[in-house]
């Protein structure tokens, strides 16, 4: 069954790129309504956004929706991949400024406030996107394949020159709240570098050993270090079910990453929907439903690193 939460929730913090504080809170929504946000700082009309892969604008630090009137939210990935995870299907999601707050720099606020309120099952089945054919999409920085699987599943391969970071791979079956369980607190990560360059250029300057892992060469900047070895690529699956769960429905297939971003995601979203014959629309069998992210999941499943 289609799903919703059961009261509001809300959070608020600064936004990663910004810096500027900003609310966001989560509201119930009605069968059929799907995953949608509005600004509501924008009183002037084009406050309104689908959580679609269609409304992405190319950014490369997050993802970033943008509706037909110009008014665009950015950093929508964490909060989308908790909805994804915890099997919330319809929501609306408010906040009164143009990026979504980057809490802790993982999702596991998110499904603390979502598992705590509760998830109420709605009496209508679930629709999904079931991948038939393999489509891939291939640039200079990495690639990004989704090939047909009874499941969501997903490979990803990250490669860093910081030794703190360095090669790292991991294979993870996504049914039945193992997001929660093995992805939803894992934080973004950076180089020292890069931040110097970024905020040079005016970004992330809301970005803080509190909100995000940060290493120089072999070293963990963060006080604690990482809360997993593999933190980083835990932390890149953490954004590609953010990224993927924009394709409107959840999406039965196996998706593989390497050194891919929000951008490669997103093209490979246009891909899946643009080749004939590679996707198809279905009403979920319970055996299908059963093997879906999020569900039967619980708060005592979140981790207790974060």
């Amino acid at each position: 069954m289609q799903s919703t939460l059961k009261r509001s929730v809300q959070f608020t913090g600064i936004g990663l790129h910004s810096a500027s504080s900003v609310t966001l809170i989560i509201h119930p929504a009605d069968v059929g309504f799907g995953l949608q946000i509005r600004r509501t700082d924008v009183k002037d009309g084009g406050y309104g956004f689908a959580a679609h892969w269609t409304c992405v604008s190319h950014s490369p630090l997050c993802t970033r929706l943008v509706n037909d009137e110009g008014v665009s939210i950015s950093t929508v990935e964490h909060v989308m991949a908790a909805l994804a995870g915890c099997g919330v299907h319809n929501a609306l999601i408010e906040l009164n400024g143009p990026e979504a707050p980057i809490l802790d720099g993982s999702a596991v606020p998110f499904v603390q406030e979502i598992l705590a309120a509760g998830v109420r099952p709605q009496n209508v089945p679930v629709t999904v996107f079931k991948v038939l054919k393999t489509v891939e999409f291939r640039c200079d920085s990495g690639w990004a394949r989704l090939a047909p699987a009874d499941t969501l599943q997903m490979d990803f391969h990250i490669d860093f020159e910081d030794a703190a970071i360095g090669s790292q791979s991991k294979t993870l079956n996504l049914a039945n709240g193992a997001f929660v369980r093995e992805l939803c607190d894992s934080r973004t990560f950076c180089r020292q570098s890069d931040v110097e360059m970024m905020r040079a250029n005016g970004l992330a300057l809301g970005g803080t050993l509190h909100n995000a892992v940060v290493v120089d060469g072999e070293s963990v900047l963060n006080p604690g270090g990482m809360r997993y070895s593999d933190e980083p690529v835990r932390h890149k699956m953490l954004d590609a079910l953010g990224d993927l769960a924009l394709a409107g429905a959840p999406i039965i297939g196996h998706y593989t990453g390497v050194r891919a971003g929000h951008a490669i995601t997103n093209n490979l979203l246009r891909e899946l929907f643009t080749v004939p014959g590679a996707v198809e629309k279905v009403q979920c069998t319970p055996a299908m439903l059963a093997c879906l992210p999020g569900v039967g999941v619980t708060e005592q499943e979140i981790p207790k690193s974060a």
